[in-house]
C-alpha cells in the first residue's frame, strides 16, 4: 500500500465520480481492512503513478550515452529518454543506439546543439 504522500484533508481534495461494478466496490470493502475503500483506491492510484514515474526515470540516458540515432515514426506513444518529453504515435523521433546496446526513443528536438 502507498505510504509516501501524506493523506490531505478531505476539503484539500477534489470530488471525483468513477463508476465501479457491484462486486468491484464490495471486493475493495473487504480489501481496505477498515481503512475505507476510497482511501484504498487513492494508494493503489498514487502507486500506479509512482511506478510510472520510476519506470520512465530508469529509462532515461544521458547525451553521453548515445552512440548513434536513426530517424523512425513512433507506433505507440512513447517518452524521450533524454529529455522526459512525450511523443506522441505516428510522430517522428529518433531511436537512440546506448554504450550499453540499447535503442532508447528520443524526441526529434533532444540531439540540437
Amino acid at each position: 500500500m502507498h505510504t509516501l504522500h501524506q493523506m490531505p484533508a478531505t476539503t484539500e481534495m477534489e470530488v471525483t465520480s468513477i463508476r465501479l461494478e457491484r462486486d468491484l466496490k464490495e471486493k475493495l470493502k473487504e480489501l481496505s481492512g477498515g481503512q475505507g475503500y476510497q482511501a484504498l483506491i487513492r494508494g493503489v492510484l498514487w502507486d500506479y503513478v509512482d511506478n510510472r514515474q520510476t519506470l520512465r526515470n530508469k529509462n532515461m540516458v544521458s547525451r553521453e550515452q548515445i552512440r548513434a540515432s536513426v530517424t523512425a515514426i513512433a507506433q505507440r506513444n512513447e517518452h524521450c529518454a533524454l529529455t522526459g518529453e512525450s511523443i506522441r504515435s505516428q510522430e517522428p523521433m529518433f531511436l537512440g543506439l546506448t554504450t550499453s546496446g540499447d535503442w532508447v526513443p528520443l524526441s526529434t528536438d533532444s540531439l540540437a546543439a
